[in-house]
């Protein structure tokens, strides 16, 4: 790369003045319609890279150019892939309402009295699917009445924006206005990695993280290996982009981007839509990947372009370069797909790794004794609920209609955002989806998340769903551990809910219409996004006000249910931690039905560990009190024993907190007493925010040691008096039979997050250096 040389570019004396003008002009484009004043800077990404390049002497992946782009120093950081902790500074924040309650309330406690990036709120996780749309908000509505007020208030008086209920899923808000090639954004939802469709670096992240950011403070990130996943062909016929993610998931496992961005390249690229981007990069957050990104290219151009960011576009087009791989660059690992040999797939159940092609789940469920029947056909979501998306399962709908068919099963759209809803109700999708037999419900997450109200079986009935969601754990989207959910793009999805039955594969079988005759459905085709311009719907969006929100005043009531002031958690003593009792060994992390609870700690700290299978009796949510010798609750255990002053630790297995973005899951055992968590490793976002809360993450040295501990030990953490970056501790583990094991445990805190540690929190080390 020759050296850029403005002066050569920009000419001498007062001319060059002038064109310097017309280039800063042209350079200053809003990040966003909502923020005018917030610019994209492009030049000062390219400049940071230049200098990384510079450093490491090497072509750079794109996720590496954005990431590195953004670091606080990027001079003198130390950079290596796996290995060292980079601060970076992200442009932006995300956060969902059911995260938002302890990120806002947290934020509140820090004292500071605005943003320092720019921030949004999206009213989308506590809306329960029941009878369809309208309702469903207006009950919503009504009964979050208290936590809506709370965050539209706070954001008000913090400089936050604010999406109303009703205005669409997160990623999907973020994907129509916020994401841009080369704009590092984190958001506190798993799924955030969605905006990877549009050439961003977007993370998902607890609300403590996002907390840092908002304060003006460097976030942390493990230098993130980069795994290249390399297209070739086209898409074409019934395959579409959920199955390149279905195929990824069944190669690398829930487990196989941990620590790793992945990286979509290729000529393939070109015949996935922006949209369809999104939707691979979203279910990346399935196989544990730090984030997912594909490079810029012109399907982008014209997403941003027909979403009112043409300003944006033709900047990214300025710097095509730096929004792509150089040549030459080097991948930690390689997966390569052909997408002209790739067939639909459906991924399941209880897993979102299990990848079969559509011609083998038939022979596969009679194989497994999983039910054929299906009693239920869902489609949308963050994942999958595009214009294309809805227009694909329309287009399928259709030839079924002009059969006279209706659905078998019961049948559900999610439309994304508002703006996708007007705009598909406008061009006829949603009549043709009801007409089959669809139930379009609210702009929000819904059964994705398990907010659904399901009334067709009774819970421990044996049954099947297919949806076009992401997960599909037990349990995961209508609280039934019976129901063998299935993932599949949102047309194979609609073939399944007309057909009735698992073992339709529409690539090959036939249906029977209203008059006997038999006939295939022909392979969906739809338009990647309106020929007219989306229409907006309904606005709603809330400005922070203009003149600031010094004299507003957020109010959490002190006889709430639902929201609760912070208290700081207390210091460390000083010492070793001594004689820690085993609250409860193995356990499968699980979320409860406790999204109202979000914002009051004490009341959702009913909820932690109750999905926890006990090693001891295999028993979900019944654990030995080693004070009294009766079994309990595990909450119930966990507050007694500090009621007593006993501190105690968890042990557990692989990928601990996997699934679990939420900063509850760290902060509820803190609340309780907990000091430490020892596992044989942990999802990433987890373990970052057991750190934030003042925990001490530790994994065995040996994962073998793991059978040492018997569920009524006493444990003993030893060398915290000299607690530093890649030294590891010792545990002493005391035997109820007078005996004992010492062995080493291995913690991947860094200088900083020691200190976390040492004053209890990050909020409290934060407050110290005010």
């Amino acid at each position: 790369l020759k050296p850029y040389n403005s002066t050569l570019a920009l000419g001498q004396g007062v001319r060059r003045l002038h064109v310097s003008a017309a280039f800063n002009a042209k350079a200053k484009v809003s990040m966003s319609r909502f923020e005018p004043s917030n610019y994209v800077n492009y030049e000062k990404l390219n400049e940071n890279v230049n200098i990384v390049r510079k450093r490491l002497n090497r072509p750079l992946t794109l996720s590496e150019k954005i990431v590195y782009g953004h670091l606080d120093d990027p001079v003198g950081q130390d950079i290596a892939r796996g290995r060292t902790y980079l601060r970076l500074r992200p442009d932006r924040v995300a956060m969902q309402d059911a995260t938002a309650q302890m990120a806002m309330l947290q934020f509140i406690s820090s004292g500071l009295p605005q943003v320092a990036v720019p921030s949004t709120i999206h009213c989308d996780h506590l809306i329960e699917a029941q009878i369809g749309g309208a309702k469903d908000l207006a009950r919503a509505k009504d009964i979050n009445a208290e936590v809506y007020n709370f965050l539209a208030s706070a954001g008000a008086k913090y400089g936050v924006g604010f999406w109303k209920p009703g205005s669409g899923i997160i990623h999907q808000i973020i994907l129509e206005n916020y994401a841009y090639p080369g704009v590092l954004l984190i958001g506190t939802d798993s799924h955030t990695p969605n905006g990877g469709g549009l050439g961003s670096i977007c993370i998902g992240v607890g609300g403590a993280d996002a907390v840092d950011v908002m304060a003006g403070i460097p976030w942390e990130l493990k230098c993130p290996n980069v795994i290249g996943v390399k297209l070739t062909g086209k898409l074409s016929g019934w395959t579409s982009p959920k199955d390149v993610i279905l195929k990824v998931a069944g190669i690398l496992t829930v487990k196989g981007g941990t620590g790793a961005i992945v990286e979509y390249h290729g000529p393939g690229v070109d015949s996935i839509s922006c949209t369809g981007m999104a939707t691979i990069c979203n279910m990346g957050a399935e196989i544990g990947a730090t984030t997912s990104v594909f490079p810029y290219n012109h399907r982008m151009k014209t997403y941003l372009e027909k979403t009112g960011r043409g300003d944006i576009a033709a900047l990214a087009d300025d710097y095509a370069d730096l929004l792509v791989p150089d040549a030459g660059c080097e991948y930690d690992s390689m997966v390569e797909i052909n997408l002209d040999e790739l067939k639909p797939h459906i991924n399941g159940p209880f897993t979102p790794d299990l990848a079969h092609p559509m011609a083998d789940i038939g022979a596969t469920a009679v194989k497994n004794g999983w039910p054929l029947e299906v009693k239920v056909g869902l489609i949308g979501s963050c994942t999958n609920s595009s214009y294309e998306d809805m227009g694909r399962s329309a287009s399928v709908a259709k030839q079924a209609l002009d059969k006279g068919l209706k659905c078998k099963a019961a049948f559900t759209i999610t439309p994304g955002s508002e703006q996708i809803r007007a705009t598909i109700e406008r061009d006829g999708y949603s009549k043709i989806l009801g007409d089959v037999g669809g139930m379009v419900l609210a702009n929000a997450c819904g059964p994705c998340i398990g907010q659904w109200d399901r009334r067709d079986v009774k819970k421990g009935e044996k049954n099947t769903i297919v949806t076009s969601y992401n997960r599909n754990f037990t349990a995961r989207n209508d609280a039934n551990p019976a129901t063998h959910a299935f993932v599949a793009s949102p047309e194979i999805v609609t073939a399944l809910a007309i057909a009735g039955t698992l073992d339709f594969n529409p690539e090959v079988d036939y249906l029977t219409a209203a008059n006997g005759e038999k006939f295939k459905l022909k392979p969906p085709s739809a338009d990647e996004l309106p020929k007219l311009d989306f229409d907006p719907g309904q606005d709603t969006y809330q400005h922070p006000p203009a003149e600031g929100g010094s004299k507003l005043r957020v109010d959490v009531s002190p006889t709430s249910t639902r929201l609760q002031l912070l208290e700081p958690f207390d210091k460390w003593a000083g010492g070793d931690l001594e004689d820690l009792q085993i609250l409860i060994k193995k356990c499968i992390l699980a979320a409860g039905p406790w999204l109202k609870f979000r914002g009051h700690l004490d009341n959702i700290s009913n909820n932690m560990l109750i999905g926890a299978v006990n090693i001891e009796n295999d028993g979900v949510n019944k654990i030995k009190n080693q004070l009294t010798g009766e079994y309990g609750g595990v909450p119930d255990v966990a507050r007694h024993y500090k009621a007593n002053g006993l501190s105690w630790v968890v042990v557990g297995d692989d990928n601990y907190g996997e699934g679990s973005s939420r900063e509850h899951a760290a902060l509820e055992p803190r609340h309780l007493g907990g000091r430490c968590i020892i596992v044989k490793s942990f999802a990433r976002i987890h373990e970052t925010n057991l750190k934030k809360q003042g925990m001490l993450p530790l994994t065995f040295q040996n994962p073998a040691d793991y059978d040492k501990i018997r569920p009524d030990d006493k444990i003993s953490i030893k060398g915290l008096a000299t607690f530093t970056p890649g030294k590891p501790l010792s545990t002493v583990v005391k035997h109820s039979d007078g005996t004992k094991d010492e062995f080493q445990l291995n913690h991947t805190f860094n200088e900083t997050q020691i200190e976390w540690f040492q004053a209890g929190s990050a909020l409290n080390r934060m407050k110290e250096l005010q």
